[in-house]
């Protein structure tokens, strides 16, 4: 079986690493199934593969359905629906997921800022509404978000528009809306019951899968100590509550004969503990983790049933063949890996050995060998690992799978008839989630506990092997030698450039900037994108990924060319989290570094055969749009200028005082290229190749402007934009002059990437 289900997941993988969705009539290859069948051993293999091909294909066009046409994209458009989901705050604005009744595409994910009315699930709604292709940041190493828009079945996003003429239409009437209603009252009622419980999202995490109420500060310690996965409704805890309840009725099942003689101890607390299993699931809304873990579990209580011993492979392939005919995206979900690995992995640890250890070291094992297991695969995934993650597991998972968890399952069950009862109940488990909390935290501060690096995804293969080699059985020999495969793991990275050589990433960070030039030796990052909320900026979404994956041990020198929120946003997340010699910008005293100064004309200096000049502003200069600091870069294979948001009197003051030193092979556009800049002096005299500008996706300002574009197009000049292209790559060598690389969201194009007009090639 496990063969199978490995063929089967071979061809969903297959199809989802395709860049465009294959035609439909592709269907038509399950006629060659049958006769495939019949065949060799090789041939079933083959067919099966092809199956889970099939299988994607077929789930993509008649339940995922299209996505939004762009062509489409930026329409208003008067459309009725239901809110199929729990909204969530983000900041002023509820975002849910919104099912049409009728429209381009079946499901979009709604912002509806600062709504007069509360949104309740199942709740029927006629609203305007502004669509947009699915988009995301396309960075390497950063979050595909549109990955997780279609992981989760959204054709679209959209906006409300002229929000006072919604108009209510009622409530659905579907079993699901009315639990997702159910839900939510309890989400309310633990958050009426403890108004001032700083653990309060917790619970809420614990009892219906809403982690939308833990802070940030929660979840930085829950990551460095590697417990994150205790606030996901998942195996974990499906499988405690699955095994409480199998243990009850089996216990009380068989004191009692009639019950017996009617259906055996073990057959009717399968069916409990299943029963019970989905009783939970439904709590957490059916989320992809529950679905996985209900999937998993089904296989193991079907084996109890049945009474029959069944090889772990077998347990472990049926499981997987489950998951994957439930829902083939399913392999897109980083939990879905992690599932898997962890059960293999624990199996694999505890098999082959002569006689069976203590039970204490049973437990101490299991988180070990998990801990550790699973760490090549979140350093690969996530870009982040925690050291200290058996030690806080040994503790954190017992104290909330056997307390936390079942006060607060009891508080909701009891809260329709007895709600102080519940009420009691929730306030037990918030003081014991405040008991374990100094202990997470005392783990988390503890030196070296997390490990933040982005290994390439080929060192991932040699590392799993290394720990298999490592963590067999004693008897062995040379189990050491398995280490050695997790070198590259830690010294896989970038490529080593040629003296006089330069290197630029144009970072894709929306409506902002960010770029990163690196030389042989040293690395400088200018601008940090915008912060969008308290929770979201461009350091931590883009740049620092993007540090992590290129191997950069430091920044040697940040540059902000001014303080507006799109180019200053991300700084305070990157200083915090990020090792700097030197911060210049236009106000250092916004910065608490102690190595900081002013960025002004005339400070110059060279790296690896490389010249960086800062060409403006002259001294005693402001901190706005015309006082940027504009930087060139001259390598013996090109040169470039990173013009931030120079506009007006600044670009004037180039022209008389720096005119011969702006020619550059590369320019990156003044304030995003927007009308009022470049005029066509400056551009005569900086005389491009190509010009590149960072902008937003569908921005509201029209960057860059219809004027910047006709005033490049007439000169010839290629425009590269971060919003159709994503991060932009070019290397200035110093032997073959400039090489454009193309755009990151061309280069790891797959079926869910939004299309853009523009489509770069390298030449």
């Amino acid at each position: 079986m496990h063969w199978v289900a490995l063929c089967f997941l071979f061809g969903i993988l297959i199809f989802q690493s395709l860049g465009d969705r294959p035609s439909v009539f592709f269907l038509a290859a399950a006629f060659l199934l049958p006769s495939l069948l019949t065949g060799s051993t090789l041939a079933r293999l083959t067919a099966i593969i092809i199956a889970g091909f099939l299988w994607a294909l077929f789930h993509a066009y008649l339940v995922s359905g299209a996505v939004l046409p762009p062509e489409q994209s930026g329409t208003e458009l008067r459309l009725s629906g239901t809110i199929d989901n729990l909204p969530e705050r983000a900041g002023q604005s509820l975002r849910f997921s919104f099912a049409l009744d009728d429209g381009p595409v079946k499901r979009v994910r709604v912002s509806w800022h600062q709504p007069s009315v509360d949104l309740m699930p199942g709740d029927r709604w006629e609203l305007n509404l502004r669509l947009r292709s699915p988009n995301g940041l396309r960075n390497p190493g950063g979050f595909d978000y549109e990955r997780w828009l279609f992981l989760r079945g959204y054709a679209a996003t959209a906006s409300v528009r002229d929000p006072q003429t919604a108009r209510y239409l009622g409530q659905s009437t579907q079993p699901l809306r009315a639990l997702d209603r159910q839900r939510a009252k309890i989400s309310k009622a633990i958050e009426q019951r403890l108004p001032e419980g700083a653990h309060t999202g917790v619970l809420r995490a614990l009892a219906i899968g809403d982690r939308g109420g833990i802070t940030r500060t929660q979840w930085d310690a829950l990551l460095h100590t590697g417990t994150n996965h205790l606030m996901a409704i998942s195996g974990l805890h499906v499988g405690l509550v699955a095994g409480l309840v199998f243990a009850l009725i089996r216990y009380i099942w068989q004191w009692i004969p009639p019950l017996v003689l009617r259906l055996p101890a073990q057959r009717a607390a399968v069916m409990g503990a299943w029963c019970a299993a989905c009783a939970y699931a439904a709590l957490a809304g059916f989320s992809i983790p529950t679905q996985r873990a209900l999937a998993m579990l089904s296989v193991a209580l079907g084996a109890l049933w049945l009474q029959r011993a069944v090889r772990p492979t077998r347990t472990i392939g049926l499981a997987l063949f489950l998951v994957l005919l439930i829902d083939p995206r399913a392999p897109l979900d980083a939990g879905f890996w992690l599932s898997f690995a962890a059960v293999i992995v624990i199996i694999y640890s505890l098999a082959g050995r002569l006689s069976l250890p203590p039970k204490w070291v049973s437990i101490w094992r299991v988180q070990w060998v998990a801990g550790v297991g699973l760490l090549p695969i979140t350093w690969v995934m996530f870009q982040h690992g925690s050291i200290i993650s058996p030690l806080a597991n040994l503790i954190a998972v017992p104290w909330v799978s056997f307390l936390v968890v079942p006060l607060t399952l009891m508080g909701a069950a009891l809260l329709p008839i007895a709600p102080d009862i519940a009420g009691f109940l929730w306030w037990l488990a918030h003081g014991l989630t405040a008991i374990l909390w100094p202990v997470l935290q005392w783990f988390a501060d503890l030196p070296g506990a997390y490990w933040q690096m982005g290994p390439p995804l080929w060192t991932l293969w040699p590392a799993l092997l290394g720990l298999i080699w490592w963590m067999a059985p004693a008897g062995l020999p040379g189990r050491w030698l398995g280490l050695i495969l997790l070198i590259p793991l830690f010294t896989a990275g970038q490529s080593r450039l040629e003296e006089g050589s330069f290197h630029l990433r144009l970072l894709d960070v929306g409506q902002g900037l960010a770029a990163v030039v690196r030389t042989r030796h040293h690395l400088l990052v200018y601008d940090t994108g915008a912060q969008l909320s308290p929770r979201f900026n461009m350091g931590d979404a883009a740049v620092l990924p993007y540090l992590r994956q290129s191997r950069a041990p430091s920044i040697d020198v940040l540059m902000i060319s001014h303080g507006d929120n799109d180019h200053i946003g991300g700084a305070a997340a990157i200083i915090r989290q990020w090792p700097i010699h030197t911060v210049l910008s236009r106000n250092p005293e916004r910065f608490t570094l102690s190595a900081k100064d002013w960025c002004e004309k005339g400070q110059q200096w060279f790296w690896d055969g490389v010249h960086f000049q800062v060409l403006h502003p002259p001294p005693f200069w402001g901190d706005d749009n015309r006082s940027s600091c504009v930087l060139h870069v001259q390598g013996q294979g090109g040169s470039l200028l990173l013009a931030g948001d120079v506009e007006d009197l600044g670009e004037v003051v180039l022209l008389r005082h720096a005119r011969d030193q702006l020619s550059a092979d590369v320019l990156l556009l003044p304030h995003h290229g927007a009308r009022g800049t470049l005029r066509p002096s400056f551009l005569e005299a900086v005389s491009p190749q190509v010009a590149l500008v960072s902008r937003g996706f569908e921005n509201s300002h029209r960057h860059p402007h219809p004027e910047i574009r006709q005033r490049l197009r007439s000169a010839h000049i290629p425009l590269l934009d971060t919003a159709a292209m994503g991060a932009i790559e070019i290397e200035f060598d110093a032997e073959q002059g400039v090489l454009i690389q193309g755009g990151f969201r061309h280069q790891s194009r797959r079926q869910w990437t939004r299309t853009s007009p523009i489509d770069w090639r390298a030449p």
